[in-house]
């Protein structure tokens, strides 16, 4: 029986998956919220302005945050299938993602017109949508932007709307080019590219707001504390992984260290490279790892910092593992102890998570250059998001992105140096 299932789910695992994991969002909904207060809940996310950090637990309850996280990657899901698209590593990153931003920023709603930019781009190019999908679904880290100009600008409410609509086409038909250039520019190291893109778009559109008057402004909105139910079940539901994966695997944990030999550099895609099982036990990993660091330091399971969590769970599919997260996760920690920041304050808490897009550094570079880089991000995302009022959702793509494109150069030319000097050493 054990063997038929398996051989059932061979090759479909991540589909699988994916799907329990949408269910258990809306089952998840249902326990924690009677289907009255889902629907104003889901009316108040629609309604309200979502700039960074606005935490959907607190907005509109539990109940609601996790039904509209469950649309959302439903709605990425559908998309995904409909183009044919088999799912490997980067379809997981792309999946939790959206998933995890659906907490904090990202509604079935807002995220629409950025989709239908890059289908027009696809269109206006003679190209399959298939092509640029996981660009338009990366590419709704600039949701609230539509959201923002609807309540910012100064005409009447279908005017605000009508604008706004467009503004979000125009961002998603932009990001498709605009993203394979800021890719060459960190060179692969910032697993989060379209973080870098959109907060680049985002800038931009900011100095243009600012131009006529306008000016966005962050907003924070955050739960404290750590429900027992909730961190009761990320442990189960990333142990739930793991045992999948190993399950699987037929209960083989050794193919884990092949998988971790690779640095990360995008792109690795571990579901081709190491197969599904193999990569839903590193996702189960990463995932418990990074909910216990939250544990260990008093942190907070708000909207954000669970979205947070799911988006590294997402992207251990595609160059995160233990062995290259560690020393970053290690810098960001570290540079707590010189700062005046403190390990719970609510940005280093997404930030040492986030840290992951930096992953390919301390893979590529060791241990040393890793801790810098997480200590660099530590410093740059505290203060990056006032650059564009919070309309990037992915503030933490764009400091990894910064951290990168300065750090990964003189790394090189460092090791360069390093090597040339030896090699003349060995002459002489």
């Amino acid at each position: 029986m054990t063997e038929k299932i398996r051989n059932a789910l061979e090759g479909k695992e991540m589909f699988a998956f994916s799907i329990a994991t949408s269910l258990l969002l809306f089952i998840a909904a249902l326990l924690l919220a009677p289907p009255k207060e889902l629907l104003r809940g889901m009316v108040t996310i629609v309604l309200t302005r979502d700039a960074l950090v606005t935490d959907y637990f607190v907005l509109a309850g539990f109940g609601a945050a996790f039904f509209n996280a469950g649309l959302v990657m439903s709605l990425a899901i559908l998309l995904i299938r409909l183009q044919k698209i088999p799912f490997t590593g980067l379809t997981m990153a792309v999946l939790f993602i959206n998933a995890g931003f659906a907490l904090f920023g990202k509604n079935p709603v807002n995220v629409l017109p950025m989709l239908l930019g890059t289908w027009l781009y696809a269109r206006f190019h003679h190209a399959g949508m298939s092509r640029y999908i996981y660009t338009a679904l990366f590419g709704s880290c600039l949701a609230p932007m539509v959201t923002e100009l609807v309540y910012l600008l100064p005409f009447s409410f279908a005017v605000n709307l009508g604008i706004a609509v467009i503004t979000g086409i125009f961002s998603g038909f932009v990001l498709p080019p605009l993203s394979v250039h800021t890719a060459s520019m960190h060179m692969g190291y910032n697993l989060f590219n379209m973080g870098f893109a959109g907060g680049l778009f985002a800038f931009v559109m900011m100095c243009v707001l600012q131009s006529f008057g306008l000016e966005s402004s962050n907003v924070f909105i955050w739960s404290y504390g750590r429900p027992f139910w909730l961190l009761t079940g990320l442990y189960l539901y990333f142990t739930a992984a793991l045992l999948f994966g190993l399950y699987m695997n037929g209960n083989n944990p050794r193919s884990l260290l092949k998988l971790m030999r690779h640095p990360g550099r995008a792109v690795a895609d571990f579901v081709l490279m190491d197969g599904a099982p193999t990569t839903l036990v590193n996702m189960g990993i990463i995932g418990l790892l990074c909910t216990t660091y939250i544990l260990l330091i008093s942190g907070d399971l708000s909207g954000p910092v669970v979205g947070a969590l799911l988006t590294a769970f997402g992207f251990a599919a595609f160059g995160v593992h233990a062995r290259n997260y560690l020393p970053v996760l290690a810098g960001v920690l570290l540079s707590t102890f010189f700062t005046h920041m403190q390990p719970t304050t609510p940005g280093i808490q997404m930030g040492a998570i986030f840290a992951i897009g930096l992953a390919p550094i301390a893979g590529q570079f060791g241990i040393l250059a890793g801790v810098i880089a997480g200590m660099l991000h530590a410093a740059v995302v505290v203060c990056s998001s006032t650059l564009y009022g919070g309309l990037n959702l992915y503030n933490n793509g764009f400091s990894t992105g910064l951290v990168a494109i300065v750090l990964v150069p003189a790394l090189e030319s460092f090791i360069k140096g390093f090597q040339t000097k030896k090699e003349q050493k060995n002459r002489h």
